[in-house]
């Protein structure tokens, strides 16, 4: 089974969360609740932005879930 590659938008955070999810209830695994997508974007691109976090969460979350589905 593929692994799941890093998420570069929320789009694909979200299938990529789905799919990590999925393959763990098939394994008798729980894993925490994924990082909830940023509401506060201004949308203008700045330095920092909220998005640039909610990816950085995303990819914790999915080294994180991948340990799990290791062990």
């Amino acid at each position: 089974m593929a692994t799941p590659a890093r998420a570069v938008d929320g789009e694909s955070a979200q299938q990529m969360f789905l799919a990590l999810q999925q393959r763990a209830a098939n394994a008798g695994i729980t894993l925490r609740n994924p990082p909830p997508e940023p509401t506060t974007c201004c949308g203008r691109g700045c330095n920092g932005c909220v998005w640039e976090g909610f990816l950085d969460a995303a990819e914790y979350w999915r080294q994180e879930a991948l340990l799990q589905l290791q062990g």
